[in-house]
């Protein structure tokens, strides 16, 4: 597998050391790979899977991947892309929120035991240990301010009203140390990331150059950006996380069927692991019906499995058919357990059931009494499916799982009961 052409063919490559080195090194034996990401929230978001699915993919391709927690670099927060300093965290958040990407992550990598298994590394386990003055000489010593100013990153800060801190300059010395610390300690030779990180990566290679006299290599990909240009990220509003109490299976995967076909192409090769000739096949078959989606049906059902697991892909799936006009009636307890997170729900004693009109409007798909009666009238509600109006009786129709209610109102107004005994 030429896991370079790969990448390429994806869109995954954007900068790099030299390519044809890079693939020799690959062709030779397994290499260590590293990405790394700082735990300033408890949660990854869909701005880290490219990053995430890298190290996938080089695992796949019979590498070792090594995820990095900056539980170090994290205190301070990295300038890349950003007009003002971060909130600095204690030491308590960072181990609180390593602790909980790292369930993420084992759904994303392959940690059991083996010749590729991934390896989580926390560059605190080594930072927190080097003195000042220690570091300003095996590290700062060799490191060139003049090129530190020329990165974009730096500059684009310096002009800005606020400026720089120096504890924010310093991260691209914290992470070139990083990766000669991998380089010496873990057999990692190449580090991948972000476009937005090439300055912090690079100035690993030199420091491992320069340190060892030996070469290390380094590749980016492009940053994930939505429709109209602007990156994921956590404090965007609207933030896709991959933890489900944030951001459900079923929103998850919502948000890639909602995907503008104008992105869709972009995304299915960058994220899907399926074989790119199966990805191409995809989006030719989308490109003769786009009205069917089918591009974004693969995109979502794929990527809300490889982050959630395939029985909360399938009933996210499902959950969605019943939202959208399918019968409900064939719709698991699971699904409904769905389904219940995603509208308003409640629950009603049996009692209820004799007075659909006071239902409706406790239910909330009616703002009185009248209305209810008039809506009933236009033959505007379902009842598990069953269209019902002013001479039908709710109690005629059949509980889901002799215990739901899923009233709607028009296409898209939904409410589940759960019937009390």
């Amino acid at each position: 597998m030429d896991l370079i052409a790969d990448l390429s063919g994806r869109g995954l490559v954007h900068d790099h050391t030299d390519l044809d080195t890079l693939r020799a090194r690959l062709a030779a034996g397994p290499i260590g790979v590293y990405v790394g990401f700082d735990p300033t929230a408890d949660s990854l978001h869909v701005g880290h899977l490219v990053g995430q699915l890298y190290l996938r993919r080089f695992q796949l391709a019979g590498h070792r991947p090594v995820p990095l927690a900056g539980g170090a670099t994290g205190m301070i927060g990295d300038p890349s892309g950003r007009s003002e300093e971060r909130n600095l965290l204690d030491n308590d958040i960072l181990r609180h929120n390593v602790d909980c990407i790292t369930r993420q992550l084992q759904r994303l990598l392959d940690f059991e035991p083996g010749p590729y298994s991934a390896t989580l590394v926390n560059n605190a386990d080594w930072t927190e240990k080097i003195g000042v003055l220690d570091f300003l000489r095996d590290v700062g010593k060799y490191v060139n301010v003049n090129q530190m100013l020329a990165k974009d990153s730096v500059r684009n800060r310096l002009d800005g009203e606020g400026g720089l801190s120096f504890t924010e300059f310093s991260y691209s010395l914290l992470q070139a140390n990083d990766f000669l610390h991998l380089f010496r300690h873990n057999g990692v030779e190449l580090q991948a990331g972000g476009s937005d990180q090439w300055g912090n990566i690079v100035a690993g290679v030199d420091l491992i150059r320069r340190r060892t006299g030996e070469h290390a290599h380094a590749i980016t990909h492009p940053l994930v950006t939505k429709s109209d240009g602007s990156k994921f990220g956590k404090t965007a509003s609207g933030a896709v996380w991959l933890d489900p109490a944030k951001t459900s299976p079923y929103q998850f995967r919502q948000f890639w069927i909602n995907v503008d076909d104008s992105m869709v192409s972009t995304y299915l090769k960058m994220f899907s692991l399926r074989p790119l000739v199966d990805v191409l096949a995809t989006l030719d078959d989308h490109g003769r019906a786009p009205e069917r989606r089918i591009a974004q049906r693969n995109l979502a059902d794929e990527i809300t499995t490889i982050a959630h697991g395939s029985e909360a892909s399938a009933a996210a799936s499902s959950a969605a058919e019943v939202l959208f006009g399918g019968d409900p009636t064939t719709a698991s307890e699971q699904v409904l357990a769905v389904v219940r997170r995603e509208v308003p729900s409640s629950t009603v004693p049996r009692s209820a059931l004799d007075d659909q009109i006071g239902l409706l409007v406790a239910c909330g798909l009616a703002s009185s009494n009248g209305d209810a009666r008039r809506t009933l009238t236009q033959r505007g509600y379902r009842v598990n499916g069953v269209q019902i109006d002013e001479t039908t009786s709710v109690r005629e129709v059949s509980l889901l799982h002799d215990r739901y209610l899923l009233l709607r109102k028009g296409k898209t107004s939904y409410h589940l009961a759960e019937v009390s005994s």
